[in-house]
């Protein structure tokens, strides 16, 4: 039995104190999202800073061409001038019937880009509405939609635009050529969007839409098309450049718009006779046709990359 006057002692071990550092909580930082994670990785990559740059220039030489040369698109050809070289206000010289060829050229973006804009207009919107319908309410509407999109995916929209723009050959319009190219080309947009509204329509925000009494219809307009989007705008951006190349090689044929019109195709058709002894007439609308067509095609690889997280996070 212990006594009190020997208390029985005690052994306290000694505290070590520990700097743990936690990282502070940005409470005012705004939530990510798949856009601003895509803005956040692409912005980065000097790949798309070059490809945005070359994609402003066209985009400028359509709308304002007066900026890039002051030679109306109307003027008068004038043989003299034929297959000249480079002269003082004419950097790029003449072609064989004396026209300037830098003239041509800036004229000649606003026919490629509001053909291939009008193009991926139609394409889209019929690809989206088809693919959207087929993928969310499915069963035999999906089986119908899918087999007519399986025969348009099987007709080579280029030579089904030749035989349109061969019927229609007195009122050979840009509208007229837009819906003869993207009229057949929007099977594999449909493809696309079906794909991501059967991922989407999985979602418990859908169940949720269904539950408090939306309509399919509606649940497919507000909830999901907005979340099914984002691959149709990297479609979309590679389907403008195949656009693009789509007019080019009909009015190279000599089944495109008429040859009143300034377009990069009919420029290098006309420009096969005289390649021997003036092959720069050839080569310039030539480059230019490849360089608008390739941004618009690696412009929508980068943004492909950048809305993948599993790309993003493999680099």
């Amino acid at each position: 039995m212990p006594s009190d006057r020997f208390p029985t002692a005690h052994y306290v071990a000694p505290v070590k104190t520990t700097t743990i550092s936690v990282d502070a909580v940005r409470v005012a930082a705004k939530p990510s999202n798949l856009w601003r994670d895509a803005w956040r990785d692409i912005r980065h990559r000097p790949t798309f800073w070059v490809t945005a740059l070359l994609v402003l220039v066209v985009v400028l030489m359509a709308a304002w061409p007066s900026l890039f040369t002051p030679v109306p698109p109307n003027s008068q050809c004038f043989l003299a001038s034929s297959n000249a070289g480079p002269t003082s206000g004419h950097p790029l010289g003449f072609t064989f019937q004396g026209c300037d060829i830098w003239a041509r050229i800036v004229w000649g973006a606003r026919t490629s880009l509001v053909v291939g804009l009008l193009a991926t207009l139609i394409s889209t919107v019929l690809g989206v509405v088809m693919g959207a319908l087929a993928g969310f309410y499915g069963g035999w509407l999906d089986s119908v939609l899918s087999r007519v999109g399986d025969i348009f995916f099987a007709i080579p929209y280029i030579l089904a635009a030749i035989v349109v723009m061969s019927v229609f050959s007195q009122n050979r319009t840009p509208l007229v050529l837009a819906f003869a190219i993207g009229g057949f080309a929007w099977a594999s947009t449909a493809r696309v969007i079906r794909s991501e509204v059967l991922r989407v329509r999985q979602a418990d925000f859908v169940t949720a839409s269904r539950a408090i009494g939306l309509s399919r219809f509606r649940t497919l307009l507000v909830h999901v098309l907005p979340n099914a989007l984002a691959p149709v705008i990297v479609v979309a951006t590679i389907t403008l450049g195949a656009a693009i190349s789509a007019e080019a090689t009909l009015s190279f044929l000599g089944v495109g718009l008429g040859s009143d019109t300034m377009s990069w195709g009919l420029d290098i058709s006309q420009a096969q006779s005289s390649l021997r002894v003036a092959p720069m007439a050839l080569i310039y609308p030539s480059i230019a046709l490849t360089v608008t067509v390739l941004a618009f095609i690696i412009l929508g690889e980068l943004l492909r990359d950048a809305l993948d997280p599993k790309a993003r996070a493999r680099r």
